[in-house]
């Protein structure tokens, strides 16, 4: 029996011949060897509150699945955000029996992976379903060690002038005004700090393997800094003062306390 609805997602997607999971903007992503993504597993995404793959299903799934108008929170189906409009639909993993699920699942495959690998394709086997999901497993953001990392952040943070603290794409933003220069989330399970640093101060940090370049942000001068194992405070702290001035204006900067303008 799988342990929770997202090993209950990944078994179903694994037993599909030549696929791979890999992170992909924070989420597990399931794809055909070096080919294309066709599972997308998203926990709370947005605060939703859904456990849900996004499928690239086949042309004609939404229609056949989401409701017209679309219903509530407590629809199996939906259209996902951003890919939905490409014809994707997702569904809530834990609000279908497992022959249904794995269907939809292997119905996104067979729409993706190369017509070869379709006779490889085995019956889907008996799995019980996992306990009903609980608060952490909705929203990872709950963790202890997470919290942790949010409260410590949030002090230094708050700190500096004119700062405020919102949530973005799932993850935790602080701004000076209304820019944002940090941003607590996952990758993965991985917990992770992204700041701003610029394209030269990021070429120097992703030499560190604690650091990469997340998507999207990457390219705009963002680094993400992996804080799963032990943390060096002093060094978040000069990156977090760092992006603080990156994107703050003269009023704001002046009202650095001499402290940390030193």
């Amino acid at each position: 029996m799988a342990k929770n609805w997202f090993e209950l997602a990944q078994q179903l997607c694994l037993a599909l011949p030549d696929v791979e999971e890999f992170i992909s903007h924070g989420a597990p992503s399931f794809r055909v060897k070096k080919g294309k993504v066709f599972a997308m597993y998203a926990a709370n995404h947005h605060g939703d509150g859904r456990l849900a793959l996004w499928l690239n299903s086949p042309p004609g799934a939404q229609s056949a699945w989401v409701p017209e108008p679309p219903g509530d929170l407590t629809d199996p189906y939906f259209v996902p955000p951003y890919l939905g409009p490409r014809g994707w639909l997702g569904v809530c993993v834990d609000r279908l029996a497992v022959p249904a699920l794995g269907l939809r699942v292997r119905e996104a495959y067979q729409n993706t992976a190369p017509i070869r690998l379709h006779d490889l394709i085995k019956p889907i086997e008996p799995m019980a379903l996992p306990p009903p999901a609980s608060a952490l497993e909705v929203d990872p953001l709950l963790a202890p060690v997470v919290r942790e990392l949010v409260q410590r952040l949030r002090d230094l943070c708050l700190a500096l002038p004119e700062t405020s603290e919102g949530t973005s794409y799932g993850a935790t933003v602080w701004r000076a005004g209304k820019k944002a220069f940090v941003q607590m989330g996952l990758n993965g399970e991985r917990p992770e700090i992204v700041f701003f640093t610029g394209g030269e101060l990021q070429s120097m940090l992703v030499a560190d393997p604690r650091y990469r370049l997340p998507a999207y942000f990457g390219p705009r001068g963002w680094t993400a800094l992996d804080v799963s194992g032990p943390c060096n405070w002093p060094e978040i702290q000069a990156l977090l003062l760092s992006s603080y001035r990156e994107v703050a204006i003269k009023r704001m900067l002046s009202k650095l306390p001499v402290d940390v303008i030193k």
